[in-house]
Formats: structure tokens, sequence, C-alpha cells
């Protein structure tokens, strides 16, 4: 499966690998999610990893 992730694009193994990503921001006090308005068009293609992701997966598993 490995292969198979990587030849479409190495960032969505990546995202496998590591998991959803989510952009932060850090405030003063804390780290919070960032909202989706200002994300970044870099975030937004690694956001975009996850969805194709699970679409990999979800066409490879069966019903039964």
């Amino acid at each position: 499966m490995k292969i198979f992730v990587e030849s479409i694009d190495k960032g969505i193994w990546n995202a496998i690998k590591n998991g959803p990503f989510i952009p932060m921001v850090e405030n003063k006090k804390f780290i919070s999610e960032k909202p989706w308005s200002q994300w970044t068009k870099q975030e937004s293609k690694k956001a975009q990893y996850d969805c194709i992701t699970k679409n990999i997966i979800a066409s490879t598993l069966s019903s039964d």
C-alpha cells in the first residue's frame, strides 16, 4: 500500500503515517485550531492530503 500511495503523492503517505493535519494558531495564553478562513495555501494542501487519504482507504475497503 505504501508504494501505491507514495506513487500518487508522498504527502498522502505522510498523512497516513502522522495522522490528520490541523493548523494551529498560538495566542498569548494558549494554542487553538486556526479558523479555516485563515489557512494558508500550504496548510490547505496538507489538509487536502487527509481527505485524499480517507478516500483511498474507503475505496479499498469492502462492505463485507
